[in-house]
């Protein structure tokens, strides 16, 4: 009797729990059938639309001073030299490498407004300071390299960017939409310089308000305008955007971010795990596409100094040039790979996109037997470097470009302090442009579809850590290019350099290959969703 009673408590506390699990499931379907109001939609597409914005002004935030950067330093602190223009522009890289996974993760578990305003407010602080880093009587080059960092700390808010985007597109948008953030960026990219040049009307000394120690000329206006463009930017954040959520088909739940602002449910197609090797694989991938461009955009301006006997005025206006054509090429890649992945799949278009470029630094490796112009004046410092009989057999008709052209009014040409100049056949400008036109191409198509399957892999769950970690190994690929070029090419010369980020690409094509067919959505792994294309 005593027994029987016992159990009773502990039957009625199944049957309890029974009835909640029923409940719960009842919840979890009717979550299922909730249907995105065509109100909901324009708040959540104009809340992407502010995240375009917030792209813009980060790149912006960078190229608007990049041409700027060595006269000012060399006005306002003449220690400075170009090693430490080196570290000056590598310091953006290096702030947005360490912020990009702390900015992630704390957009994993609060509202995205908070790093989204305080990186903007840093990013704003930065510029300021770095319209008054001629104030102080000594050290002035160590206040703009602060400043710099600082601005790359702030711009740490592109894994915030991209993880809200994620997160707030279906499958069947995501490409689009990641699609017009990288045409966001790279305009960004494209109108910096050009905001610099307009700037310039101004002049050196421009205006000065002795009150607030504030100079305004054509070196600290470009910084002004963008802490003002950031201003702008927080205001538009507390006003227009809103948390919003969607899972990969396009039904509305909410996240840990939301506070109030969702009506949906909470999303249980989060149930899973990640793949984690498809993961770290579109990390190298990434770094690799960064890296290859990295070195590309660096080593523009030695490469025609060399080949084509250009001074550094016409190296730096017609690289310029180059690259703004690119930066056009690029946004309309953007737009084409929006409708080109949904009948080809972004699998097939970033293999594509890896092998244009190959081929673009593939045509860049010399060929032929006619020499580049060598610089006359190492000759007549009597600096040559130190050779090899075979080294020092130059044809006869190369002979002539050691003489001293009348007009130059500097050294031009491939210094011979650069033992390969003397025996490296040059890269004729036809090859330069071809590489430049197959290069600009394929970047982009490798750099949004990285972002879209990476996002597409991760799925429904929280995607703030792991596109920080996408977007530190970019800003580490950023880093590193640079380096490589003063190594291997200034060391070694184009053959080497070029063969090495040619195997570099291969060895990524191999990877690719490898982990082809789990670079799929995690809704798709897991069959709740059906993959569209292969």
């Amino acid at each position: 009797m005593a027994a029987a009673e016992g159990r009773e408590p502990l039957l009625r506390a199944g049957e309890e729990e029974e009835e909640q699990e029923q409940q719960q499931q009842q919840r979890r379907r009717r979550g299922r059938d909730v249907v995105e109001t065509q109100e909901h939609y324009k708040s959540r597409w104009r809340s992407i639309w502010i995240m375009y914005l917030t792209m813009f002004l980060s790149s912006v935030g960078f190229s608007i001073v990049i041409m700027s950067v060595w006269p000012y330093l060399q006005k306002i602190d003449p220690t400075a030299d170009a090693s430490f223009l080196g570290w000056i522009i590598a310091s953006y890289s290096i702030g947005q490498m360490a912020a990009s996974p702390l900015f992630g993760l704390w957009s994993n578990y609060r509202p995205r407004r908070e790093p989204l305003v305080i990186s903007t407010a840093i990013s704003v602080a930065a510029n300021c300071l770095y319209a008054y880093v001629h104030v102080p009587h000594s050290h002035n080059k160590y206040y703009m390299l602060t400043a710099r960092a600082l601005v790359g700390f702030g711009a740490g808010n592109v894994a915030v960017v991209r993880s809200y985007i994620a997160g707030a597109t279906s499958l069947t948008e995501r490409t689009s939409a990641m699609a017009n953030t990288s045409a966001c960026q790279a305009v960004g990219f494209i109108l910096g310089p050009v905001f610099q040049t307009c700037f310039t009307l101004i002049g050196e000394e421009g205006i000065t308000w002795k009150s607030i120690h504030l100079q305004l000329n054509m070196y600290t206006a470009p910084v002004l305008f963008g802490a003002l463009l950031g201003i702008i930017n927080i205001i538009l954040i507390f006003a227009i955007f809103r948390e919003h959520r969607v899972d990969d088909m396009g039904r509305q739940c909410n996240s840990i971010n939301c506070e109030g602002e969702e009506t949906g449910v909470l999303d249980q197609d989060a149930e899973g795990n990640i793949d984690h090797v498809a993961v770290v694989a579109l990390n190298f991938l990434f770094f690799v596409i960064l890296f290859v461009f990295a070195v590309f955009e660096t080593i523009a301006t030695p490469l025609t100094m060399d080949m084509y006997s250009w001074t550094r005025e016409k190296a730096v206006f017609y690289n310029g040039i180059i690259l703004s054509a690119i930066g056009v090429e690029s946004v309309i890649v953007f737009m084409v790979v929006k409708m080109l992945s949904k009948k080809t799949g972004e699998r097939a278009i970033l293999h594509g996109g890896l092998l244009i470029v190959l081929i673009g630094f593939f045509i860049l490796l010399p060929w032929g037997k006619k020499l580049p112009n060598i610089q006359w004046q190492a000759i007549k410092n009597n600096s040559i470097p130190q050779t090899t009989p075979t080294e020092m057999v130059m044809p006869f008709w190369n002979l002539q470009a050691m003489q001293l052209p009348s007009n130059h009014s500097e050294p031009a040409g491939c210094p011979i302090t650069q033992s390969w100049c003397l025996n490296t056949p040059m890269i004729y400008l036809a090859q330069y442009i071809s590489s430049d036109i197959l290069i600009g191409l394929g970047y982009p198509v490798c750099n949004v579809m990285s972002y879209t399957l990476y996002s597409k892999i991760l799925g429904p769950k929280p995607q703030g850590v792991y596109m920080g970690w996408l977007t530190a190994s970019g800003s580490g690929a950023r880093i590193l290019g640079p380096v490589f070029v003063s190594q291997i090419y200034t060391h070694l010369g184009p053959r080497w350099a070029f063969s090495l980020i040619c195997g570099v690409v291969v060895i990524s094509l191999l990877v690719l290959e490898i982990v082809y067919k789990r670079l799929i959505a995690f809704s798709v792994r897991f069959g709740r969703m059906q993959e569209e294309r292969s």
